[in-house]
C-alpha cells in the first residue's frame, strides 16, 4: 500500500496530467449542474493549486 509520500511524490510527477484531469472533471461536472460554473472553477482553481505546494 502505498503512502502518503508516495502518493504525492506520484501526483507532483505527473501534474500535466492530473491538471487536464481536473480540467475533464471540471467539464463534466459543469455538464451536471448548471448554473455552478463559478463554484466548480474555483475548486478545481483550488485543487490545482494544492498540486503545487
Amino acid at each position: 500500500m502505498a503512502g502518503f509520500d508516495d502518493v504525492k511524490k506520484t501526483l507532483n510527477e505527473h501534474q500535466d496530467q492530473v491538471g487536464q484531469g481536473l480540467d475533464k472533471a471540471g467539464e463534466a461536472a459543469k455538464s451536471k449542474f448548471d448554473g455552478h460554473d463559478d463554484q466548480i472553477d474555483k475548486g478545481i482553481q483550488k485543487a490545482k493549486d494544492a498540486l503545487g505546494d
